[in-house]
Order: C-alpha cells, then structure tokens, then sequence
C-alpha cells in the first residue's frame, strides 16, 4: 500500500496539472474550466489509486487476482458522457469539442498522476497547452475564412427593407445561417443580427460595402464566430476574442 505522503502527492499532482489545463479554458470562458478541470484530475487519480491499490487486503486469497487496469479502462471510456454535456449542437454549428477532448485528456494525465508516473503527466499536460493555447494563432491565421460571421445593422425601421439585405447577401454569394430582429436603442430604430455561414473576406467585404448604402442603414458591425444564441448577451467568440469592424 502506498504510503500517505505518496497519496497526498499523486493527488495534488494531478489536481494542479487538471486546474492549468483548466485555466486556459477557464481564460476562454468555456463550459468546463478550471475547477471541472481540476475535479476531472484528481478524481481520475483517485480512480487509479484504488484500483492498483485499493484490494490489498484481499489480495493472497485463493481465486482472487488483481487486474490494476480494469478501473483506468473505465475512466477511459466513462468520462465521455462528461465531455458530452460540455458540446453544443445548433444546427450546422458544433461547439465545446475542444473542451471535451481537454477533459478526456485531464481524465488521463489524472491516471498517469494516481499510477506514479509524474513525468509522463507533466509532458503530457505541457503538450495539451500547446495544441489548446499555442496552436491557436496557427488555426486563425490559416482557418479563419472557415468560421462564422456575425453582422449586427441598426437600421431606421422606417425606411430599410429586410428583402433588400436579404437580397445584398444573396447577391454577394452568402448563406444567411439566421436572423433576427429587435428593437434598436431608439425608438425608430431596429437592430438587425445576421449570421452568415464561413464567408470569405472578399465577399464579406462586398456585402458590408453594399449594405452601407441601402437607404436605412445606420450602423454596421462585423464579429467573428458569433458564440452562443444569436439575440443573447454575447459572450467572447471561440478564440476568446471579439474581433470588431464598425461601419
């Protein structure tokens, strides 16, 4: 049996390596951060520290064997239906992949932290930051055109006409993914959110320029990765950033 500092050792390893994970997803506001994070961690320590050493009193019975792998092989495959709850599905849109496969990545550096191995869970925690936070400027530099795009247009309710937006996007070859309507911050004015599905720059660039003067049109803004429900309370987009353009 292990002794108590060898515990208390595995555990908190597991549960600081589980919450620096954490902090990045937690830095990017995601479903599961820092404290989900750090549970995953120490929890799956736990799990491997029973299973390899939890059956000592037992072991030396006649036909009694123990199998240290079988608790870790349930983890494995158990903690998806936590990942699962962190993903979003709207329509063509999947969110919280990333934070799931994190979790699932968590739940390994855990056992790798309750089984004694600390090198191979630090190695592996360093290199889970480096594909979630280093490669991020990577992937918006070359997949940027990729993503969503939201539109927001305040518009004199008295003189815009929806069928002309509409048509602007059409023309300029764009999907118009949703849209939605509401009150402006004055009285004889709309607020207009308009999703457009992976436009590219060129054509992004075309409508905004079209759009600016149709009769009506007050003020344009332009986000990328639009993040939650369109008509709620935005919070930061997928990379953690709102990336503005007013017109």
């Amino acid at each position: 049996m292990l002794s108590t500092e060898q515990i208390v050792l595995r555990l908190a390893v597991a549960t600081v390596l589980g919450a620096i994970v954490g902090l990045e997803r937690e830095r990017l506001e995601r479903a599961a951060g820092l404290r989900t994070h750090a549970l995953v961690g120490v929890g799956a320590a736990l799990f491997m520290i029973v299973s390899a050493f939890g059956f000592d009193d037992v072991l030396g019975t006649p036909s009694v064997a123990l199998d240290p792998s079988r608790v870790a092989a349930q983890v494995v495959s158990g903690i998806g239906f936590l990942g699962a709850g962190t993903i979003i599905f709207q329509r063509e849109i999947v969110r919280g992949l990333t934070t799931a496969a994190s979790i699932w990545a968590v739940a390994a550096i855990g056992l790798a932290a309750g089984g004694g191995l600390f090198l191979a869970a630090v190695v592996a925690t360093a290199l889970v930051l480096l594909v979630l936070a280093g490669l991020k400027p990577i992937e918006n530099r070359f997949f940027l055109h990729r993503r969503l795009r939201l539109l927001t247009l305040i518009v004199d309710r008295r003189m815009a006409s929806l069928y002309a937006i509409e048509s602007a996007i059409e023309a300029a070859g764009l999907r118009l993914e949703r849209l939605l309507v509401e009150h402006g911050p004055t009285e004889d004015e709309d607020r207009l959110d308009l999703v457009l599905g992976r436009p590219r720059a060129e054509a992004l660039d075309a409508l905004i320029d079209h759009l600016r003067r149709l009769p009506g049109v007050r003020r344009i803004s332009s986000v990328r990765q639009p993040a939650g429900l369109v008509g709620e309370a935005r919070p930061p987009s997928v990379s953690g950033r709102e990336e503005e353009d007013s017109v």
